[in-house]
């Protein structure tokens, strides 16, 4: 009789047993599942910061360029400064103011194309 009493007594332990690891494991999955979705997100925004200095770098790039172009008209620009006296001198003031304009003129121009582009790079 004992060893009858003693069967269900190790039954019910192994059953006890079993399912305590049954709910460990579950807990592991769960842990890696939590695990895996955070690498997933990592790897998103990982993709994401690298597309955004793509486009940073493109508009640093634009923003380069834009720069230089403007170095060139401010050159222009005090070029005409500094030969406009003797331009006047030579040909008359009329001459030289009609001269003077049309220069400020295609500057005026070109400022406002390298504006209207500053503005596309910053939207």
């Amino acid at each position: 009789m004992a060893s009858a009493e003693t069967q269900p007594r190790f039954g019910q332990s192994v059953k006890g047993l079993l399912s305590d690891k049954v709910g460990s494991c579950s807990g592991d999955v769960i842990a890696l599942t939590r695990q895996v979705l955070k690498g997933s997100r990592s790897q998103e925004l990982l993709g994401q910061a690298a597309r955004n200095m793509v486009i940073q770098e493109d508009a640093i790039l634009h923003s380069e360029d834009s720069l230089r172009k403007m170095s060139i008209i401010t050159t222009h620009l005090q070029y005409h400064l500094s030969v406009c006296p003797s331009v006047c001198l030579s040909v008359g003031l009329s001459v030289c103011l009609s001269l003077r304009q049309e220069a400020i003129q295609k500057n005026v121009e070109h400022s406002k194309n390298l504006q209207d582009q500053l503005r596309h790079l910053l939207k």
